[in-house]
């Protein structure tokens, strides 16, 4: 801003709007509130930019705001609200350690659906919760394009799955044995092998630790927040 001037209203009433387009919120965590509020929604973009049409999170968007979150003092907490299909495994898992790194309390809340990479997603935080309605969808690593080398990318294909299970199982309840056979479960999806679970079967499961929804979700972290002061 240049010195001699000052920031006309409608200038400051365009910065909110400007958040909202490149970082997909109206703002990040460098103002007063205790709790900060992530959605990750439509697909995880990685990588490569998904087509206009598709609803998108970027991590590249993602990633800065967990890193502003960790350096805010004024920030006590951070609630994760997931409605996802999936998308990019690398930049998902990315999300996903960033958020079991972070040193302040955290709650995911999976409303609509919080499947595929969204899974390590959800069971990232400190405490996970899911609505009644909510799903979840298990299911291996999917992979589409050309296959240069046949081995080699076998190999590398289950070096990222093991990633991806060990992740899972080790911020969750579920074992192994149960999360490689919800996986690998024939039957339930047309074209396609995995396991749907619903609300509470996610909760039976191991998988998230409690079924909820908004209200349930601040007052676990209000919670959390009092026993880390």
């Amino acid at each position: 801003m240049r010195s001699d001037e000052t920031i006309s209203p409608e200038e400051n009433n365009d910065a909110p709007l400007a958040d909202l387009k490149e970082v997909g919120q109206i703002q990040i965590p460098d103002v007063t509130e205790r709790i900060y509020c992530l959605s990750i929604i439509g697909q995880i973009e990685g990588h490569q930019i998904l087509p206009a049409q598709s609803k998108t999170t970027k991590y590249e968007h993602i990633i800065p705001q967990l890193l502003a979150v960790e350096q805010n003092p004024k920030v006590e907490g951070i609630l994760v609200i997931l409605n996802t299909a999936g998308g990019d495994v690398e930049a998902g898992l990315a999300i996903a350690e960033m958020l079991s790194s972070l040193s302040k309390p955290s709650v995911s809340l999976v409303l609509g659906g919080g499947h595929s990479i969204g899974i390590p997603i959800a069971v990232s935080c400190m405490k996970s919760l899911i609505a009644p309605t909510g799903t979840m969808t298990i299911h291996p690593i999917r992979y589409t394009g050309l296959v240069i080398n046949g081995h080699q990318q076998f190999d590398y294909l289950r070096k990222m799955q093991e990633r991806i299970d060990r992740f899972i199982y080790s911020h969750s309840q579920i074992s192994k044995a149960k999360l490689e056979n919800f996986m690998f479960q024939t039957g339930e999806l047309a074209q396609d092998i995995g396991t749907i679970l619903i609300g509470q079967e996610a909760v039976d499961a191991g998988l998230i630790q409690a079924v909820g929804g908004v209200k349930e979700a601040f007052k676990e972290l209000n919670s959390l927040i009092s026993q880390n002061n």
